[in-house]
């Protein structure tokens, strides 16, 4: 049999931190991107040294501080502002190019230190939710669904599992009916929008 496509990446709070790790890198990067993207920041859970966690008013702070380094390198930045349903500052981050990679590569250790906290809580609450993940993949394979276990960033997939020789596609019946046996042993931040963790 072969492996078939991955079923879709466990959704978790702390993806947030993947995104300001990408657009930090990206704004180290040319590109000939036309658009903003937006960064939202709340004040982070958790309470491990590594790194440290950084108040709501230090997050917020660290917002205006990039946000006046940006200006003060020529780039047209509007002010700090709430989002509905978020906590804290949101900012728009200048696309990269050759008018704002000198800024952004100038003005980015502002965010530096929310994007480590960012990434240190989504790798705890990962940590937290893989024996879960396994447990529902182990549950899944139990009721003959060929359900790897998750890979390190908790993506669940379907694949190649001896013993189980049916070719039960993700819209199966029996898939849902597995599914709807085994849910109860997902993380409970686990979203599922009909098509499955």
């Amino acid at each position: 049999m072969s492996a078939r496509p991955p079923i879709k990446p466990i959704r978790r709070a702390g993806a947030g931190a993947l995104f300001v790790v990408l657009v930090l890198t990206a704004g180290a990067c040319a590109s000939g991107a036309s658009h903003r993207s937006v960064a939202s920041l709340s004040g982070g859970g958790g309470s491990s040294g590594r790194p440290s966690q950084l108040t709501p008013a230090q997050l917020d702070q660290a917002m205006v501080d990039f946000t006046r380094c940006l200006r003060s390198h020529g780039v047209s930045e509007r002010d700090p502002f709430h989002r509905p349903g978020h906590s804290g500052f949101s900012v728009e981050f200048p696309s990269p190019g050759p008018n704002t990679n000198a800024a952004l590569a100038a003005c980015n250790h502002f965010i530096a230190p929310i994007a480590q906290m960012k990434q240190a809580n989504a790798r705890r609450e990962l940590a937290q939710w893989l024996p879960q993940l396994t447990s529902y993949a182990q549950c899944m394979r139990a009721h003959d669904i060929p359900m790897l276990d998750p890979n390190a960033q908790g993506s669940l997939n379907l694949g190649s599992v001896p013993s189980i020789t049916n070719d039960f596609g993700r819209y199966s019946p029996q898939f849902r009916d597995a599914d709807a046996v085994c849910r109860h042993l997902l993380p409970s931040a686990v979203h599922d929008d009909g098509t499955g963790p």
